[in-house]
């Protein structure tokens, strides 16, 4: 199949392809996307399987960011190219986010599988797809835009013994005892068969709950009164074989957790220096998180398996991410999200791939906004004029794996934005925060890495992180 001139320019601009070869099979993709994954409390260094394919295979991003720290608005940001402010989605349920705000913004007719099924791709997707895409909403309508799909259903998502999957056009079915993330890697397996016997270009999304914490509905929530009060949340739950493993492990002891001091601003500067016992509750937190991703770090070992038995390891792209990342106890806060700190907004991302550097870190700065337009550029499809995020380029990565060096990034600020709520975890002073909402921007560059956020209640707050110095105005 001949490329048009034009994409041949656009890819040799944005360094996807090696200008002295050009394949004529497009590349496969499987994008493996966890929940709530954080980047720097050290999880990524309890998973063999991803540092052996992945990280020693590919090209560590270190400097990307989510641009809103909650699931749904996250990934409708990643699923479409747009900042949240520009999707409108910036809530997990209904009126202002969830699958219902998605659809009524008309993206089930435009957003990334619809684009790349244009392109060629057969495009297949299973687990958690959207907060608030439910038991009773799922075919109201069916997600559009793929050929094969066995997303997760709420209210059951978060429950790791009691998950509800439904399949393509198939009614709901209930896996109730089942592990979920096993139960995901069996559809995955399934779903990637069908890719490889098709014969086609595939583009393939894993997305396990882990390592979310658990989450159970109350009853009131089935009568529509979808409130982040009606949910009790608790640790992660393990696979019975992994619930043993490392029983030493604490939440990374940086010099941001649980300070003698408060530090941030609003709801922040008032929570509670964490007792002991607080802290060591929230240390088994962290355990669990840790223990239920080895069932997804299978995963990333059995699709590697499967695709190196299909001889097209070589031509398939594996892209391994979150949608938002986490906090445990930094600026004495419980296990939770939603704010503007790294922990929060700055997430894993590692691709392996043709042409890919191995055991590379690269320090571009990089956002889930432009994931959409990178697996466009990709699969050789065109780039659409709404996109806030412009494609990643996967082949460049600084020279040592420490610093920019003498290389220059493509950009060096992500926009950070948030409304509405935070809400604590964990065991301890489980609660909504409301006064949640605030504006930032995140400026990266060889001589200055800074943080400004501008607030709803007015108050002020630049990090300097090279520094750390924070200075708050309010």
């Amino acid at each position: 199949m001949l490329m048009p001139v034009t994409a041949i320019l656009l890819l040799s601009q944005v360094g996807m392809i090696d200008g002295a070869r050009l394949h004529q099979r497009r590349p496969n993709a499987v994008f493996i996307l966890t929940d709530d994954q954080d980047l720097h409390m050290d999880s990524l260094a309890y998973m063999p399987y991803l540092r052996k394919h992945l990280a020693d295979q590919g090209t560590t991003f270190a400097r990307h960011y989510c641009t809103i720290a909650l699931c749904c608005p996250s990934r409708v940001s990643l699923w479409t190219g747009r900042a949240a402010h520009n999707t409108n989605v910036t809530d997990v349920n209904p009126p202002y986010g969830g699958y219902p705000k998605f659809v009524s913004q008309g993206f089930n007719e435009a957003w990334l599988p619809l684009w790349l099924q244009e392109a060629g791709y057969n495009t297949y997707y299973t687990g958690k797809l959207f907060n608030a895409h439910t038991v009773s909403n799922y075919d109201s309508p069916f997600p559009s835009g793929f050929n094969g799909s066995d997303f997760l259903l709420d209210p059951f998502t978060y429950e790791y013994l009691n998950t509800s999957f439904q399949r393509n056009h198939d009614a709901p079915v209930s896996h109730e005892g089942e592990y979920s993330t096993d139960v995901l890697a069996r559809k995955a397996y399934g779903f990637l068969e069908d890719a490889i016997a098709a014969e086609r270009p595939f583009f393939l999304t894993i997305a396990p709950v882990a390592p979310h914490s658990n989450v159970v509905f109350s009853e009131d929530w089935f009568s529509n009164n979808e409130s982040v009060h009606n949910i009790k949340t608790t640790s992660p739950i393990p696979a019975k074989r992994h619930e043993h493993l490392f029983s030493d492990a604490v939440v990374p002891r940086t010099p941001n957790f649980n300070p003698d001091q408060p530090s941030g601003v609003s709801w922040i500067s008032a929570l509670p220096k964490q007792n002991q016992t607080n802290v060591d509750v929230n240390d088994l937190f962290y355990r669990n998180r840790l223990r239920a991703l080895q069932a997804v770090d299978e995963i990333i070992d059995g699709v590697v398996a499967r695709l190196s038995d299909a001889q097209i390891l070589e031509d398939t792209y594996i892209f391994y991410s979150s949608d938002n990342g986490y906090h445990i106890g930094q600026h004495r806060m419980q296990p939770g999200k939603e704010c503007g700190f790294e922990t929060d907004i700055n997430v894993p991302l590692i691709v392996r791939g043709p042409g890919v550097a191995k055991g590379q870190v690269s320090h571009d700065v990089t956002s889930h906004t432009d994931l959409a337009p990178t697996f466009l550029t990709l699969a050789h499809g065109g780039l659409r004029e709404d996109f806030d995020g412009s494609p990643i380029d996967i082949h460049c990565h600084s020279k040592d794996g420490t610093g920019f060096g003498d290389f220059h990034p493509r950009k060096e600020h992500v926009n950070v934005e948030y409304w509405g709520f935070a809400l604590s975890e964990g065991e301890y002073d489980q609660k909504v925060f409301w006064n949640n909402t605030y504006k930032a921007l995140r400026l990266i560059g060889e001589d200055y890495n800074v943080y400004y956020s501008v607030w709803c209640s007015g108050e002020h707050q630049l990090y300097d992180l090279n520094v750390r110095i924070f200075v708050c105005t309010c």
